[in-house]
């Protein structure tokens, strides 16, 4: 699978390591390198700026969709290639999915957590068919892969269906992963053929 465009979530926070912002540094910039678009949550603040910033330093194009209530408060970035405004925080994200082929998550808060796991569970439930991604930054994610462990061994989640979320803590190995082509069933056991797009 070509990878065309990737949702990009992130701390809107740098966070404690220096190394946090490395790695949005190197998102931003090899996605632009490898003419995927970055699709992204549309503020200049926190891990998030420094994603866009760097693909837009390397010539990528940038799409960002930040709901109403924050643009208003100037939290949007302004040299955007394109910057949705929409009415709520579901909108974002139902946007962010209807324009990207594949998701990765940094480093982040609750929010971050919250965008990939509801493209996780779209994928479990065929309403699309596009994985997602933990870029482990050194070890920030290692929590979330055994929680993901321990759904499947208490039966909460198909083994699967553990494939429709993979990680590493290199981007070209994690991009490699989100390219391959969908081996998942589905919540009931069907595989993702013909799955509709949220």
């Amino acid at each position: 699978m070509t990878l065309g465009s990737v949702a990009v979530f992130c701390g809107s926070s740098f966070g404690a390591s220096p190394a946090y912002a490395d790695a949005a540094r190197l998102t931003g910039r090899t996605l632009a390198e490898r003419g995927i678009d970055v699709v992204y949550g549309g503020g200049h603040v926190g891990l998030m700026g420094v994603v866009a910033d760097a693909a837009l330093e390397a010539g990528g194009r940038v799409l960002g969709v930040i709901p109403r209530q924050l643009h208003d408060r100037e939290l949007a970035h302004t040299g955007l290639t394109e910057l949705h405004v929409v009415e709520s925080m579901h909108a974002r994200k139902q946007l962010m999915a209807d324009l990207s082929d594949a998701f990765i998550a940094l480093p982040g808060g609750a929010g971050t957590l919250e965008e990939v796991a509801e493209q996780w569970t779209w994928a479990q439930l065929t309403i699309h068919a596009k994985p997602s991604g933990f870029l482990d930054v050194d070890g920030f994610w290692a929590p979330m892969r055994t929680m993901l462990h321990s759904m499947v061994s208490e039966g909460f989640v198909r083994p699967e269906q553990s494939g429709i979320v993979s990680f590493s803590g290199d981007l070209d190995t994690l991009l490699g992963m989100l390219a391959a082509p969908p081996s998942w069933t589905d919540k009931w056991g069907g595989d993702t053929t013909g799955a509709p797009q949220p």
